[in-house]
């Protein structure tokens, strides 16, 4: 599964999508590696647009690239925008993957995503479940562009020899995340709505589904870290699970978000609406035999995500809204 190391330092390595949560912790764990970062804004390049794409990548000619661009929401905005979900996603993934392999890119990881795996997968997940089960209704368009690319990266390598890897992340959170409420993710979604709960002394606040779900979340930091250690060490065909390894029910995670940003009124969960895959958690063996594990604890991420939230989104914390 290993590889001589792939040292970064020296090299050109170009971060795509370094504006999103994923891409902005990337940027900030490279800076300890001695290597030239390389950005590039959507005014100034749109990965929708392969002729773009092309001539970028002609011009900054990167030794190494982290795919982390994507477009990305909850079960909201994957369930209103399917083909925008799957268009921009596999747009995206050859546009970046095609240009790396043509212009000579010695090292490719691409971000996949947890929610590729069938709906009702054997748990804890391991990555030989992916493609042996029907996926998740809510979420299909993005996992089908999710599971191109990573077939994208394997078939260059089988093909072409070309040293591309890709990992799947657990659920995410942390600063630079989207707290739209028309888009975000869950955990996202519950800091919002606990914050604005709380300025507006609310008695109680619903949440989605049953609660019995069970679900794995990891720190964007610690995702980042476990990118760059893979991008050093690993070289394999298969794509590596990114997570901590430990889940919580939706309920009992809504309780802990909750007590961080000190909302004290009922919690009250709406089975009306959909739950999504039952359980989600991600086995991380090959992983830690690759010599990682998560360190940042759900408490302390949560602390550090809703201190982010705020700093980023002072205006949502100005004044109470006006109850109607």
């Amino acid at each position: 599964m290993a590889a001589t190391p792939f040292e970064l330092a020296g090299r050109r390595v170009f971060v795509a999508g370094h504006r999103g949560m994923v891409g902005s912790a990337l940027v900030r764990r490279l800076s300890g590696e001695r290597c030239q970062v390389l950005v590039a804004p959507r005014a100034e390049l749109d990965l929708l647009d392969r002729h773009a794409v092309d001539a970028w990548f002609d011009r900054a000619r990167p030794d190494a690239v982290f795919l982390a661009a994507a477009k990305v929401g909850g079960i909201l905005a994957n369930s209103s925008y399917p083909y925008e979900f799957i268009h921009e996603n596999l747009a995206i993934a050859l546009n970046v993957i095609d240009a790396a392999h043509r212009f000579g890119v010695a090292k490719l990881l691409f971000l996949g995503s947890s929610c590729i795996y069938p709906k009702l997968a054997p748990q804890p997940i391991t990555e030989e479940s992916l493609l042996t089960g029907p996926l998740e209704p809510t979420n299909e368009p993005y996992a089908i562009a999710k599971i191109a690319g990573l077939k994208l990266v394997e078939s260059l390598r089988r093909g072409h020899g070309s040293d591309f890897i890709s990992v799947m992340p657990t659920n995410l959170y942390g600063p630079g995340d989207n707290y739209d409420p028309e888009a975000s993710h869950v955990v996202a979604a519950l800091i919002r709505r606990f914050h604005e709960a709380k300025l507006r002394n609310d008695p109680q606040v619903v949440v989605w589904g049953t609660g019995t779900p069970r679900r794995e979340f990891l720190h964007v930091d610690d995702l980042a870290d476990a990118s760059v250690h893979l991008m050093k060490v690993y070289s394999g065909a298969c794509a590596l699970n990114i997570g901590t390894g430990e889940d919580v029910t939706i309920a009992e995670f809504a309780r802990q978000v909750a007590a961080t940003v000190g909302y004290r009124g009922r919690i009250v969960f709406d089975a009306e609406k959909p739950d999504g895959t039952p359980r989600k958690l991600l086995d991380v063996s090959k992983l830690a035999a690759l010599g990682w594990r998560a360190r940042i604890a759900l408490p302390e991420g949560l602390r550090l995500a809703y201190a982010s939230f705020r700093a980023e989104h002072p205006e949502i914390g100005r004044a109470p809204a006006v109850r109607a």
